[in-house]
């Protein structure tokens, strides 16, 4: 994650920042837990009790009126409503878990988490101190299972360092590029009596530098290649969220007139229905954006990474374009696409500074040469998909109903696989932070969680989950925790009745060899009525905006199962191995 965070001099350093909160003495460890989590503005926690935090429980007790515990049903269920609840509200998502299959549960989340830059912290109870290294019951080694997937972690196994510790995991988790930081508290540690001089909010560590130096000379040489460029396109992605950027961005590109598409995370930085936005990149992206990638002459890339599922193939990837790339982590230059011109820095700051010297354009013709790649993707690809011909339902005719219904203000939560493509293809969005989705790491079972969390983190917002088939079936756990919790979430199942988006290259790249893609399910209306979740499942198109309404409209959580076409495929697609001009609509 760019600098490298030395254990050593985050625990030497003594910078300070506020004065301390809660002045006591002799606390224990765990009550010092609960003070730091007061004092960062913890709302709400997600988690799962057990022996070696038990301490921590205890002392959460006492603490119920201030801090907000959501007992999940499974710790991968905890961290993944962490994470929807950092993408939702900007705030840094927090994590209880037990030692052993506790933490260790907690692994894909914070692999999610670290590519996917959500900002949590994540704390694990661990055996008592002088156990450690004796295989005592349920010890393992979270620190070196957990390293290359965080941002930052530490054992503690001493009460003393808890506040300092805690304060800097903070710090860590929200600043720079944001990420997942784990500390793991030994049992002895919690149960520890010390005596507690107050807890500091930390705002510098010396090794660690969050925002790189931002280089005058570098905006020059950026701002002289947009004023020059005939054919500039800016690509986005989550970097202008992460950075509250949003209406620096927008001003950016009204002024140079520059033609401006997403990345699956970047997605909904600015409304979809802006006259620049020419819509999403990548294996399953618009038309234009990926065709005329290699055809422009200056890229400017702002805050995302040349994710190889954005760029194809790398060696016919933009050669034809100088490229400008905006990033607050220096790692993330060059590393993929060499650079004309790198831009380091928080883009909230570098953005403004290139804004004031692009010139006022508008690039009337380059913009229109995307309109007409637009018009052939809606003949070839999107009319048949919102408005289909036969009678089997689409996954793009429902999300254009959910559009519809909810006027693009709603969180859209999607899982992983077909029905994720069609809903960030087809999805309208009118405000920030309204894309939740796992992008890096493509973890199926992520949806249903993550909309739990979501929805603690916008509880103003309508927060609606799509999800496929087979991928609710790998957390649908988490309706005990929607039941118990009483959260308002809309489930939306897209039932194909098939691991779509497998079968799919199946179907196209192995001769429709069909290996262990056909999934059998419950009746999900009936499990959810298990849990007290109301809900209906339809097939017909008669009964889909009905039913859509229903749902929106129900006070508490609902669920609805929609039957669509079994072997219908997402298109355009960039086949793995081709350049990204090689898209195919059909």
């Amino acid at each position: 994650m760019g600098t490298e965070i030395s254990t050593m001099e985050i625990l030497k350093t003594t910078e300070v920042a506020n004065s301390p909160l809660g002045v006591g003495s002799n606390i224990s460890g765990s009550e010092a837990v609960l003070k730091a989590m007061i004092a960062e503005n913890v709302q709400t926690i997600f988690g799962y009790p057990g022996g070696a935090i038990m301490p921590i429980y205890d002392a959460l007790y006492d603490y119920q009126n201030e801090l907000n515990h959501i007992l999940v049903r499974h710790e991968q269920g905890a961290i993944h409503a962490a994470q929807g609840f950092a993408r939702s509200s900007g705030k840094v998502g927090v994590v209880f878990a037990t030692s052993g299959p506790g933490a260790t549960n907690l692994v894909t989340g914070l692999a999610d988490a670290m590519i996917d830059s959500t900002p949590l912290v994540c704390i694990t109870g661990q055996v008592f101190a002088h156990l450690l290294g004796t295989d005592a019951f349920q010890e393992t080694d979270v620190i070196n299972i957990t390293t290359p997937v965080t941002k930052w972690n530490y054992q503690i196994t001493d009460a003393n360092e808890i506040p300092h510790v805690l304060a800097k995991a903070f710090y860590i988790a929200k600043t720079g590029r944001p990420g997942p930081v784990l500390i793991d508290i030994t049992k002895n540690a919690q149960i520890q009596k010390f005596d507690y001089a107050g807890y500091t909010k930390c705002e510098h560590i010396r090794s660690y530098r969050p925002k790189p130096i931002v280089r005058k000379e570098y905006i020059v040489e950026a701002a002289k290649l947009i004023n020059e460029a005939k054919k500039p396109f800016v690509i986005f992605g989550q970097g202008v969220i992460l950075g509250k950027a949003e209406k620096e961005f927008k001003k950016f590109i009204e002024k140079g007139g520059l033609p401006a598409a997403w990345t699956i995370l970047g997605m909904s930085a600015i409304a979809t229905d802006h006259p620049l936005a020419v819509g999403m990149l990548g294996m399953h992206g618009n038309y234009g954006p990926n065709v005329l990638t290699n055809e422009c002459d200056v890229l400017i890339a702002i805050g995302m990474r040349f994710d190889d599922r954005v760029t194809g193939r790398l060696d016919k990837y933009a050669k034809q374009a100088k490229i400008v790339h905006l990033d607050i982590d220096p790692s993330e230059i060059d590393k993929n696409v060499k650079t004309t011109v790198p831009v380091w820095g928080d883009c909230k700051e570098t953005l403004p500074l290139l804004t004031e010297l692009i010139e006022q354009k508008e690039h009337k013709e380059w913009l229109n040469k995307f309109n007409e790649f637009t018009q052939k993707e809606i003949d070839a690809v999107i009319h048949e998909e919102l408005n289909p011909s036969t009678d089997i339902l689409t996954m793009g005719e429902v999300i254009k109903t959910v559009n519809e219904l909810t006027n693009g203000d709603a969180i859209i939560v999607t899982d992983v696989g077909q029905h994720q493509m069609v809903t960030c293809r087809y999805a309208k969005y009118n405000q920030s932070r309204s894309n939740i989705t796992s992008g890096g790491l493509g973890t199926m079972g992520f949806a249903l969680p993550a909309a739990i969390g979501a929805k603690f983190g916008a509880q103003e917002r309508t927060v609606v989950a799509v999800i496929g088939d087979g991928g609710f079936q790998m957390t649908l756990q988490e309706l005990g925790t929607v039941m118990q919790s009483k959260i308002d979430i809309k489930i939306l199942i897209l039932n194909n009745e098939f691991l779509g988006m497998v079968r799919q290259w199946q179907e196209l790249f192995n001769d429709r060899r069909y290996s262990f893609v056909d999934i059998t399910s419950p009746d999900f209306v009936q499990v959810a009525k298990g849990y007290y979740i109301d809900g209906q499942r339809i097939s017909k198109r008669e009964e889909l905006k009905d039913a859509v309404n229903k749902m929106l409209q129900h006070k508490g959580s609902y669920l609805l199962e929609v039957m669509v076409g079994k072997e219908n495929n997402v298109f355009p697609m960039v086949p793995q191995g081709c350049s990204v001009s090689e898209i195919r609509l059909s």
